[in-house]
């Protein structure tokens, strides 16, 4: 059995789209490890912008939000270094 996988720099074109062209939100699920190690998954999430250089701080940013779209918590920032899964699909550099 082949384990799906997908490439970080195609993960990170796709969280530049930030929503569809009739303007709806761009839901993913996504699994990552912060800096003190915990493993989070967000099982809906979308990409937010970050009070930041996201690009020179090789960050990006996601809000939870629930079934209907809403958010449900705070935008979290991302090391693009610890991203783990996207959508259930692995990354690989």
């Amino acid at each position: 059995m082949k384990i799906e996988t997908i490439r970080r720099n195609l993960v990170l074109k796709e969280l530049e789209i930030k929503e569809t062209p009739q303007g709806k939100q761009i839901v993913f699920s996504i699994k990552f490890v912060k800096k003190d190690g915990e493993l989070v998954f967000m099982p809906r999430a979308v990409a937010t912008g970050l009070k930041m250089n996201m690009k020179e701080n090789r960050m990006r940013g996601v809000l939870p939000v629930d079934a209907d779209g809403n958010a449900c918590g705070h935008v979290t920032p991302v090391s693009i270094d610890s991203l783990i899964e996207y959508n259930g699909i692995k990354i690989i550099m």
